[in-house]
């Protein structure tokens, strides 16, 4: 990794003496870092008390958060019959089956996120190998294998946001732009956070929830008191 800018060492030396803070402050500092002249993506980091080589204490799901996410995915859906016109009304960017198979084992993968109907795994699993590593691959755990394609769609349009816990027990998660209002900001990652919360293994007797920080493309995290 090369040296950090002097910009970024500017914004780590404003950072590193803040204590935790509470979520409407902490967007509030990271808003003060807003310093490049595109809208940096803003994001969090969840560190869990979980054992990630368990089986029952995998953290994995989806949340709609209440703003979106500044960005419009681009959907494909595996269907057949009515779905396809249902997931097309819902505002699916590409539906089909085997031609779209077809071209995922060539190397395509110009979308964000992969719905599949389950009469439709059959042709998805073979996928596996080119969707899993990018984490794209439907799950019916996070929603993406479901009859109900339509309704689907219409969440991950509205800024509906995967997540999975990482080898060492993380989670991270796009919740928002900087140039959101630190209101709404704050509100998204609430709802990730609950979310979250609400995902808990039973396995788990200890705290959940070691660490939380924000931060975005091109700046330092900030922590969150949890």
């Amino acid at each position: 990794m090369g040296k950090p800018s002097k910009r970024f060492e500017a914004l780590l030396n404003k950072s590193k003496n803040l204590t935790p803070q509470p979520v409407l402050e902490a967007v509030q500092f990271l808003k003060e870092f807003n310093t490049t002249k595109f809208d940096q993506t803003v994001e969090l980091a969840v560190r869990l008390g979980i054992d990630p080589k368990q089986a029952d204490q995998i953290v994995r799901g989806a949340v709609v958060l209440p703003h979106g996410i500044g960005k419009t995915l681009r959907v494909l859906v595996f269907a057949k019959g009515d779905l396809v016109s249902q997931a097309e009304e819902a505002g699916a960017d590409y539906v089909g089956g085997e031609e779209f198979a077809a071209k995922i084992k060539d190397g395509w993968t110009d979308f964000d996120v992969c719905i599949a109907s389950p009469d439709m795994m059959g042709i998805v699993g073979p996928l596996g190998r080119v969707l899993g590593p990018r984490g794209l691959m439907p799950s019916p755990r996070a929603g993406t294998v479901t009859p109900e394609v339509a309704k689907t769609v219409k969440e991950y349009k509205a800024g509906k946001v995967e997540f999975r816990n990482d080898k060492d027990g993380n989670v991270h998660a796009r919740v928002g732009k900087l140039s959101f209002d630190a209101e709404k900001l704050a509100e998204n990652i609430r709802a990730f956070l609950d979310h979250l919360e609400s995902l808990k293994p039973a396995a788990i007797k200890g705290h959940y929830v070691r660490g939380v920080h924000v931060s975005a493309t091109m700046s330092p995290g900030i922590q969150i008191a949890a």
